[in-house]
């Protein structure tokens, strides 16, 4: 056998041992909780369902941590602010956190009122219904985790309760109104973040880099910026993150979050000034500043995801245990989540980021557009800002598609920018003789240069100068044709664009789907 085939095959096999481990590692948490529910029996007896229940909470948790986190460190991890394994730490790290120490006490026993649970025939359908949602939700998660697609996780057990809750008790027991806000969300979400991550990227480009001394630029409002992040940041914390253990009310969250801003302001901008001394006056120097920032915001925004979703994986098994607990064996509004069912959540969460979460993470991170540590910035504060508004509007959003839809505006943006300026050299061009590429040259240096107003101006006198000669060149065949390529330069994966979106249009269906055809497995079995 030749060495290289000998290569090969060794890469092949170090491949392969990965994913027999990461397999293994799943497996040994999966066995270790369904060996702790044992000793959970209600009344001292084993019961197999609550074990069960167990077992697919803990998957499905895994799967939110492979997920869904991607959306808080994938920019950061892309833009190369922090290492993958740094960001795996931390995510790991603070979403564990959020979701024992903010994860809440209680969660509505039918997620986001999907469905009318009075409807049902009996608890015991009710148990089936929301065993047959869990394992939905968590096979269409681990679907568009193998494909690198990133979903939404509320969206995905909202789809899988609405169908088995269809399948125990025909389509009268959803709320169809609901239904139409989640569907609505698919288009508001990624619209929003786009939005207001490319608002961000622009104010961004005329205030700090376009300027001849950048800085000078990035001393005055780089702080200003850190601050806007810090009141942000802080701001959603409280609402979000912290809301099952700090009862506080929107403006007192934002007062709050102002002050917070205030001092970080103070703090900052002496630091910044210093620091960008250090740096070059280029876009590259000024990036690093941005570096610490979002690695801070990483971690909370991670600390507010494990508070808020981890109800997805355990709200469903805190209501099957409530139900299989409870005296009366009837349907609770709220259900209270025993400590060991908040640990379930935690450490799937967790590994489940740690052993397949980096392919979604470099999807988010690097395969749809190129980030930088500003571009980054502008997709964090996006996440953050576009929820607090919705939410204070009462707008259906997702944080999956804000986060993903900022990625994508921030491309964009890119595109039209570059585009732009492509025009303006073909105004250049066509405005000096073709023969006489060293003027051209040396307009084009001074052009890139200066100023955003200052190009401007220059264009003009430009155009009057060639009418004044009565000498309007134009381009060659050849340069147009070179120029036509430069318009059709896509700095966004289109490819990635159409199948984050289809993922998105078919997670409330698919998990419906899944979950309807499960239910009548579950129950076909139980009846039988």
């Amino acid at each position: 056998m030749e060495l290289k085939h000998i290569s090969e095959l060794e890469r092949a096999t170090q491949r392969g041992s990965g994913e027999m481990f990461r397999l293994g590692m799943g497996l040994l948490f999966v066995v270790g909780v369904m060996l702790y529910a044992t000793t959970r029996g209600i009344g001292g007896e084993l019961n197999v369902m609550l074990v069960v229940a167990a077992v697919i909470g803990g998957y499905m948790a895994m799967n939110i941590g492979a997920n869904d986190v991607a959306n808080n460190v994938g920019p950061a991890v892309g833009s190369k602010a922090m290492s993958l394994g740094l960001a795996l730490v931390i995510a790991a790290i603070f979403e564990a956190a959020g979701a024992l120490i903010a994860g809440g006490e209680v969660v509505g026993t039918i997620r986001n009122g999907i469905i009318d649970a009075s409807q049902l025939p009996s608890g015991q359908s009710f148990v089936w219904l929301m065993l047959a949602a869990l394992l939905a939700g968590a096979l269409w998660l681990n679907i568009a985790t193998a494909v690198g697609a990133p979903v939404s996780t509320t969206h995905s057990i909202v789809g899988a309760v609405l169908g088995a809750g269809i399948a125990a008790s025909g389509f009268g027991v959803a709320n169809w109104g609901k239904v139409g806000q989640i569907a609505a969300s698919w288009v508001i979400s990624p619209l929003l973040g786009g939005i207001v991550a490319a608002g961000f990227l622009y104010f961004i480009k005329h205030r700090i880099t376009y300027h001849t001394d950048m800085r000078a630029a990035a001393k005055r409002w780089v702080p200003l910026l850190i601050a806007l992040m810090g009141w942000a940041t802080s701001s959603y914390l409280l609402l979000k993150g912290l809301k099952s253990v700090l009862k506080i009310g929107f403006g007192a969250a934002m007062l709050y979050g102002l002050l917070f801003a205030i001092v970080l302001f103070v703090i900052l901008r002496p630091v910044v000034a210093r620091q960008a001394d250090k740096l070059g006056n280029d876009k590259a120097g000024i990036k690093q500043l941005f570096t610490v920032p979002l690695i801070f915001a990483a971690a909370l925004l991670s600390f507010a995801h494990g508070s808020n979703d981890v109800a997805n994986a355990v709200g469903p098994l805190a209501a099957i245990v409530d139900v299989l607990t409870s005296t009366s064996g009837h349907v609770q509004a709220k259900a209270a989540i025993p400590t060991w069912v908040m640990m379930v959540g935690a450490i799937g969460i967790a590994l489940g980021l740690a052993l397949y979460g980096p392919k979604v993470i470099r999807t988010v991170g690097s395969e749809i557009t190129e980030l930088d540590q500003m571009r980054a910035y502008c997709i964090a504060m996006a996440a953050t800002i576009t929820v607090i508004i919705a939410s204070q509007l009462g707008l259906p959003v997702s944080s999956t598609h804000i986060a993903v839809g900022g990625v994508f505006g921030v491309g964009f943006l890119r595109e039209w920018i570059k585009h732009k300026y492509a025009r303006m050299e073909d105004e250049i061009k066509a405005h000096h003789p073709e023969d006489d590429q060293g003027a051209i040259d040396a307009f084009m240096v001074r052009f890139t240069a200066a100023p955003v107003a200052e190009k401007g101006r220059m264009l003009t006198e430009l155009k009057e100068q060639a009418k004044a000669h009565l000498d309007p060149a134009h381009f060659s065949k050849q340069e147009r044709k070179a120029l036509k390529r430069v318009y059709r330069q896509e700095l966004v994966k289109r490819s990635q664009l159409k199948r984050i979106a289809a993922a998105w249009v078919i997670t409330v269906p698919a998990s419906a789907i899944m979950a309807a055809m499960l239910f009548f497995m579950i129950r076909g079995m139980m009846l039988s």
